[in-house]
């Protein structure tokens, strides 16, 4: 990535002052290598270390959750909640709960985050939070002991106006339920607005749980039609078996287009005849289990590959939906070379930078994550305003809302582009749009 020369100390500083947290630096860095066409036409960005501040998160919390397992041990994790940046609105990102999970892993998804919450034009700042617990194999009473505990510490920091987590990776409507019980019970109060994700009968939002797999494939399908092309008749591949890949997979279908792979932790299913949704969904949402069951009951057709590289099944669209840097340069080069048209971003920063540079240099239609993967926050800022109005909207309604609000950050990523001399270029223009809009509302509020 080329740096203006302007910039260079700030990533510089950036490195030095947040060492070993390379994900962050590589958020940085992608954010940073689009702003020399910005500062270069409007040079009072560069003043008042606008920059620098939004490259600093405004709170950093770090705690230690206690817990008790079913064999009555205690077990210590660690919690976190990076507030990045309130300048448009309340604190708005996901919890995740992973073993990789640590300070680099939310502050880069908190600074990701300022920029996707930006784009949706909607009034909501940007953060993130988690813990390195693992909740794969633990019952559903060490997981509501670990979600009591964890929000002990955390509801001190939280507030339907000054925080609203949601879930993210290991975080679904279990453990948003069980959050959500234990900040009712410390703080008296039904504030259904301080945590989204919530089920329906307790202010949840109807279409939340396939927001982000639809919305990115809405942003998918409308770049498609920049080139007068769609899904329909396209086969595509999606990495990941989770809550995001699984209505990146429906939306697809509904739209005309063929699964032929998707994949969890262990390995890849590969379909000759399709992906079987229904199954997909009985394995990871019923079952809970790997996805390699699904060769064993599907039989004929399909196959299970464990490790391996789900890219090298050829696609015409590709949909990284798993985690971050699960894309490289030699899958992109695989892609590539096996006729890939488009690739969309369903996960946070999935492909590496060598893998982005090598599509924008072959002309892909390349959505990344800050762009394509805005629906579910956005639906979650939906949700608020239903809690806010005590109101409750079809899952027609919420739907069309998304589908309008996907539409427009693609618009205005692609106008953004336009306008800064690089056409096709998402990455720039969702870079630069985000930006944009986070740092005039920060100029605007004086130096704090």
């Amino acid at each position: 990535m080329n740096i203006d020369e302007k910039l260079q100390p700030i990533l510089d500083d950036v490195i030095r002052r947040n060492a070993g947290e390379r994900e962050f630096h590589q958020a940085v860095e992608e954010v940073l290598s689009s702003l020399g066409r910005v500062i270069a036409k409007r040079p009072y960005y560069a003043d008042n270390a606008l920059i620098e501040r939004i490259c600093e998160p405004e709170r950093q919390i770090i705690f230690r959750v206690p817990w008790v397992d079913d064999k009555g041990q205690v077990q210590i994790n660690r919690g976190f909640r990076v507030q990045f940046n309130s300048a448009l609105g309340p604190y708005k990102g996901g919890i995740r709960f992973h073993p990789s999970v640590n300070v680099g892993i939310i502050k880069f998804l908190g600074f990701e985050q300022t920029f996707k919450n930006a784009l949706t034009g909607m009034p909501i700042g940007g953060g993130k939070g988690g813990s390195d617990f693992n909740p794969r194999g633990r019952s559903d009473g060490e997981i509501m002991r670990f979600c009591q505990s964890f929000m002990s510490e955390l509801f001190r920091h939280l507030g339907e106006y000054t925080d609203v987590p949601a879930g993210d990776i290991g975080v679904g409507g279990r453990e948003i339920g069980y959050m959500f019980g234990q900040y009712k019970r410390l703080t008296n109060r039904y504030e259904a607005g301080v945590l989204t994700g919530k089920a329906l009968f307790h202010g949840g939002s109807r279409a939340r749980k396939e927001a982000t797999g639809y919305g990115a494939t809405y942003f998918v399908q409308s770049m498609l039609q920049t080139k007068g092309d769609s899904f329909d008749g396209k086969k595509a591949v999606v990495s990941g078996s989770g809550n995001v890949a699984i209505y990146t997979m429906e939306k697809i279908i509904e739209f005309g287009g063929k699964i032929m792979a998707c994949s969890d932790s262990n390995g890849y299913i590969v379909d000759e005849n399709g992906i079987d949704l229904d199954l997909v969904k009985e394995i990871k949402e019923v079952r809970r289990a790997r996805i390699s069951e699904y060769a064993r009951l599907k039989g004929t057709g399909s196959h299970y590959i464990e490790g391996g590289s789900i890219w090298d099944v050829p696609c015409d669209v590709a949909m990284p939906s798993a985690t971050q840097n699960e894309l490289t340069g030699k899958d992109a080069a695989t892609l590539i070379k096996n006729g890939v048209i488009a690739v969309g971003e369903g996960a946070n920063m999935p492909s590496t930078p060598d893998a982005v540079r090598q599509f924008l240099e072959a002309n892909i239609l390349f959505a990344p994550g800050k762009a394509a993967n805005a629906g579910g926050v956005a639906t979650s800022a939906l949700e608020m305003q239903q809690n806010a109005s005590r109101d409750f909207w079809s899952f027609e309604e919420t739907e069309g809302r998304l589908a309008k609000i996907m539409r427009s950050i693609h618009d205005s990523c692609a106008e953004t582009a336009e306008e800064y001399g690089a056409p096709g270029n998402y990455v720039l223009g969702a870079n630069i749009a985000g930006f944009v809009r986070v740092a005039e509302s920060m100029d605007a509020l004086g130096v704090i």
